[in-house]
């Protein structure tokens, strides 16, 4: 619970794919101007800076949902219409959402 405590200024959603599922990662930026991702494992990995976050998300081919336009969603295999970040009460609901399977019609 306390991990909902510390203030963050953004939050972002960015998302990997790998064949039909879909890899969620949220990003948060501090007050401090620290940031964390976390991960679809449960993981959160803090960073001293939200560009050292971001260039980690990058490098795992991870790319920010809301950058995304219809014609990057369907060279992925989605519309954006189908697709919403993930939501939950808690980091272990939001856990069980975080690697999304999409629909066998594309």
């Amino acid at each position: 619970m306390s991990g909902d405590a510390v203030q963050h200024v953004s939050e972002q959603w960015w998302l990997a794919t790998l064949g039909r599922t879909v890899v969620w990662a949220r990003l948060r930026v501090r007050e401090a101007g620290t940031a964390e991702v976390f991960d679809s494992d449960g993981n959160t990995l803090v960073y001293d800076s939200e560009d050292t976050a971001r260039s980690m998300l990058m490098d795992a081919e991870f790319v920010s949902f809301d950058g995304l336009d219809e014609a990057d969603a369907l060279q992925r295999g989605f519309s954006l219409e189908e697709l919403s970040p993930p939501s939950g009460d808690g980091e272990d609901a939001l856990r069980a959402r975080m690697v999304h399977k999409l629909g066998g019609r594309a």
